[in-house]
Parts: C-alpha cells; sequence; structure tokens
C-alpha cells in the first residue's frame, strides 16, 4: 500500500499493493482488477474529508504562533496594573475576558454611560410646574428609595433639585450684595449724631463760627502760586480725611488751599469742624452752595430738571431691588445698586463742571472726590504739562485689573440708541473722576459746560434711555479731545470692589479711591473707641472727633 499526499495538501491517495502490481502488468485486465481498484478509489473518498481538518489545524497554529506574544504582553501589563485589585487568574480572565470580546469590562462605566444619556435627554425638558422636592439630599434619597422611580422620572427630579438650589444661591447672593449696599451706604452707630452736635456748636459756640480763612489769608484764596484743591461733600469726616491726608503727605503744607464745598444743611457742621479743628498751615475755606452768587437757576436750569424729573427720582429714590431676579449676576447687580445712590442726582455732584464759573481767579486746581486717601506729595501734579488739554485725568481702559481697568465708553452707554450709536464710538478710552488736574485757563475757552449740559437734557428727554450711571457719562461726553492721561500711579480706583488688590501698588499710588461698594468707613472697635478702615493710618486724620463722639446725643 502507498500513500501520496499532493503538493497542495489538498488530497492523500492510498493506494494497495495488490492494484499497483496488476497496474504494471498492464495486460492483464479482469473484472476482479476493477473491482479492486474501485474499492481503492473508494477510500481516497473516504479519506478526503480529513484534508480539510488537517489544513483548518495547520492554520490555527500559525495565528496562535502570531497571537500569543501579544496575549502574554497584555496579561502581563494588566496583571502589574491590577496587582493590588486583582490577585488571581480568575479575577484576571473576569478583566481580560470583556475585552477580547470587544465590551467594557467595569459595568460602573457603562452605567455612567447611560446616565449621561439620561440626563441629555431630560436636560431640554422642562420641569413640571408644582412639584413637590425634598429639602435635603437624604430626603432626596429616601424619597427615590421609596416611590422607586424609573431612570428619567428619577433625572428629571435631579434635574429640577438641582435647579432650586441653585436659584437660592442665586437669591443669597443677591441678599449679600443688598445687605452689604445698605451697610456701607448706612450711617455707622458711633457718628450718627455728629453732625448735628456740631451743628449745635455753630449756633452756641462763638469758636465754632469764626471766619475761614482768617481776614489775613483771604487774599491766598486767589493766588495761583499757592496749590488749590477744591472738594465738594456733604461728608464732615471723609473731608477731614481728605484734608488732613493731604496736608501730611505733603513737602510744603503752607503753600496749600483747600476750598471746601457742602450744602446749606451741611454747612453749620462743617464749618464748625475745620473751625475748631484747624490743619496747620494749610489754609482751609468752607463754603456752602447758597453762598456762591453764580449758582442761579438761570446758570444751572438742568439741575433743578434733574432733581424734578419723575423718572429720575424713581430710578434713584424708588425701590432698588424691583426689576432685579436670580439671574442677575451678583457683582453686576452691586454696580447697579452703588450707581443708583441718590447722591448722583445731587448739586454738589455736578459743580465739577461749574468750576471755572466758581473760582473765576484761578487758573489750575485738583479736584478730589471725598471717598480718596492721599498718601503721597501731590505737589508734582501742577507740573504736568496738559499740552492744552482741560482735564489731566487717569484712563480706566488699561491695566490688569480685568473689572477696574476695562472701562470703555460701551460700558456707560447705550449703543442701541439711535443718538448714541451714532455720535460716540464704544471703543473710546474712558477715564475717572476722583482726583482730577482742571486747567481753567484752557477750560474757559471751551464749551465743555454747555455740551454737558446739553447730553443731560437728551438724556432726560429720553427717559434715560441713553445711560443710567451718575455724572460721569455726559462729562465724558463734554469733555471729548480735551483730556490728558497722566499716569496710573497718581490715582488708584476700585479700592471696595477689588477683592484682591495688589498692596504694592496701593503703597505705592499717590491717591488711593475707595469708590467701590465695601466703602471705607468709620465705626467702633470694642473699647468703644471710634476706628476709621480707609487705608493705613489714617485713624489719625480724624482723631479730634472721638472727644466729639463722647458727647452723646443724649446730652443735646
Amino acid at each position: 500500500m502507498q500513500v501520496r499526499i499532493s503538493p497542495s495538501m489538498r488530497s492523500i491517495t492510498i493506494i494497495s499493493s495488490s492494484s499497483s502490481s496488476s497496474s504494471s502488468n498492464g495486460n492483464n485486465f479482469n473484472v476482479g482488477a476493477e473491482s479492486g481498484h474501485l474499492s481503492d478509489l473508494m477510500k481516497v473518498v473516504k479519506i478526503a474529508p480529513r484534508s480539510f481538518s488537517y489544513r483548518t489545524l495547520f492554520h490555527t497554529i500559525l495565528i496562535l504562533a502570531f497571537l500569543l506574544p501579544f496575549v502574554f504582553i497584555l496579561t502581563a501589563i494588566v496583571t502589574l496594573e491590577g496587582v493590588n485589585n486583582c490577585s488571581s487568574f480568575d479575577c484576571l480572565g473576569r478583566r481580560l475576558g470583556p475585552k477580547f470580546l470587544g465590551r467594557g469590562g467595569d459595568d460602573s462605566t457603562k452605567l455612567v454611560r447611560d446616565l449621561y444619556k439620561i440626563f441629555e435627554q431630560v436636560n431640554s425638558e422642562e420641569v413640571p410646574v408644582g412639584v413637590e422636592l425634598p429639602e435635603s439630599f437624604s430626603h432626596f434619597l429616601s424619597d427615590v428609595k421609596n416611590n422607586q422611580y424609573d431612570a428619567k422620572t428619577f433625572a428629571i427630579r435631579l434635574k429640577a433639585m438641582i435647579e432650586l438650589m441653585e436659584e437660592e444661591i442665586k437669591r443669597s447672593r443677591l441678599a449679600e450684595q443688598l445687605h452689604k449696599h445698605f451697610a456701607a451706604s448706612a450711617i455707622p452707630k458711633g457718628i450718627h449724631c455728629l453732625s448735628l452736635r456740631l451743628t449745635d456748636e455753630y449756633s452756641s459756640n462763638a469758636h465754632a463760627r469764626k471766619q475761614l480763612p482768617p481776614p489775613e489769608s483771604l487774599p491766598f484764596l486767589s493766588d495761583n502760586s499757592y496749590l488749590h484743591f477744591v472738594l465738594a461733600t456733604d461728608n464732615i469726616l471723609a473731608a477731614s480725611v481728605v484734608v488732613n491726608s493731604a496736608v501730611k503727605s505733603s513737602s510744603r503744607p503752607e503753600k496749600i488751599v483747600f476750598h471746601v464745598i457742602t450744602d446749606k444743611k451741611t454747612y453749620p457742621g462743617m464749618h464748625s469742624w475745620f473751625a475748631l479743628y484747624p490743619v496747620y498751615p494749610a489754609i482751609i475755606e468752607v463754603k456752602g452752595v447758597h453762598q456762591f452768587d453764580w449758582l442761579t437757576r438761570e446758570n444751572v436750569p438742568v439741575l433743578e430738571a434733574i432733581e424734578n424729573h419723575l423718572a429720575v427720582r424713581n430710578h434713584y429714590h424708588g425701590n432698588h431691588v424691583v426689576g432685579t431676579n436670580v439671574t442677575d449676576n451678583p457683582r453686576v447687580f452691586a454696580s447697579k445698586l452703588q450707581s443708583r445712590s441718590p447722591k448722583y442726582i445731587s448739586v454738589l455732584n455736578h459743580l465739577r463742571i461749574y468750576l471755572p464759573e466758581l473760582f473765576p481767579n484761578l487758573d489750575k486746581v485738583v479736584f478730589l472726590d471725598d471717598d480718596v486717601v492721599i498718601q503721597r506729595d501731590l505737589l508734582p501734579l501742577w507740573e504736568i504739562d496738559l499740552e492744552g488739554k482741560v482735564n489731566g485725568a487717569v484712563e480706566t481702559c488699561r491695566g490688569e485689573d480685568g473689572w477696574v481697568m476695562s472701562k470703555r465708553f460701551r460700558t456707560y452707554f447705550n449703543f442701541s440708541h439711535p443718538l448714541i450709536f451714532k455720535n460716540l464710538d464704544p471703543d473710546e478710552c474712558a477715564w475717572a473722576f476722583g482726583m482730577n488736574v482742571f486747567d481753567l485757563a484752557a477750560w474757559r475757552k471751551t464749551s465743555i459746560r454747555s455740551t454737558y449740559h446739553y447730553w443731560v437734557k437728551e438724556n432726560l428727554g429720553s427717559n434715560l434711555t441713553l445711560w443710567k450711571l451718575g455724572t460721569l457719562p455726559p462729562a465724558l461726553i463734554a469733555f471729548r479731545g480735551n483730556v490728558h492721561p497722566i499716569d496710573p500711579s497718581w490715582h488708584m480706583l476700585g479700592l471696595g470692589y477689588q477683592e484682591k488688590s495688589n498692596l504694592e501698588s496701593v503703597k505705592n499710588s499717590a491717591v488711593i479711591h475707595y469708590n467701590g461698594q465695601y466703602l471705607a468707613s468709620v465705626g467702633e472697635n470694642g473699647a468703644g473707641n471710634l476706628v476709621i478702615a480707609r487705608g493705613a493710618g489714617a485713624s489719625c486724620f480724624i482723631a479730634p472727633v472721638i472727644a466729639m463722639h463722647r458727647t452723646s446725643c443724649m446730652h443735646m
């Protein structure tokens, strides 16, 4: 018997020896021979199916020889990574098995994917109105367990609970800003009767009524060789801080003249303060708006229009919470509250636009707000060349602070109004009031005052739709082309609403401006003494108030 295997491994033939012998004779074919040959062919047919199993086995061996190294490497990596969590072959098999089958092995991953699909589905759906929600997470778990919610209902209730919590957080933040606003704008307990006490002194104490400044100093009030400061305020303590800090920081305090302007109501108390506690060697003048002959209704009709305008009164004296909702940004809400202070429609707040007329004999003045502290000698301000411009001011569109030093015209004006859109550039840089060098001689040659009046009237006529924030917007328009930028180190803004002020910049600034919500304030410490929180060392500027504070209103 012979076995023949084809080269292609496709067939195996088995031939018996008798068949081979008869075939070699070639001449003696008979029926028996044919029968033997047919039997051999049948053997071939029977053996033929085995050819497929051998071929499959061969290919399988080749594939396994190729894959086994990779399986070994993968097994080693997984084993090393999971040595602390998987210490048996059975565990390893459970981890590797699903990977070979093409699916994730971690059931938690599949659960997260399923939850994400459900949350994505309910994200666009509205929460049913009037649905009762648990008050805490533990109550929520109990609710889900007791009611056996399906996945979608669970996701909707969870969404409703999260949205409710977000609304409550926003309401709390708005309430926090509102309370801070009231705390910052309210009169501290320790000084609520100071103005009354000083007014009483003015009527009963001759020293409190003495002339300011004394007669021998009157010529210096219009002497341009002196350094003239103008301060308009109805806050007695704030005026004391500004004046004292300027004098103490000056290298030539004997050349300083302060023109303090206040309203008729505060004038007796303000006069008493500086008469009883003079700031030597500076010269202090205290005048009420009623003592300026130029301030008549004919010259400033716009001020009366502002005070009598119904929309203005509602805006500045109405309910500040009306119109707010939980979607408001708390910081923006705080700015809105501050901008709606009634001081913005006060005559004192508009006086700066009339400085050339109020001081006709002066050529240059420095105008200061009452919420600043002077830390450095301001004498060099008079040496700045304004290059023919009227207003030397710090620009507020350049700086690191994105909230304080990013103010352009778009910040203050409503550019959806056609009048604003037509006349102003939203990208024009804004500047700050608070510490300004005014060249009054150059100012008198301009039409700044008439431009200011025109735009204030336009805003009133449009029912306050051009702008709503104070007196700076009309001044930004009126002084266009007449502003000379000065170095920012002269005037640092934003103290009071910068949460992370740069202390090094504060120390190096000549004037620090507390123009935010967290205004500098005066209060009592544990010992009952007054403490002012307006800059390092500022408390010494109002030391005389302690004696006045100790005289209670009950003794009046």
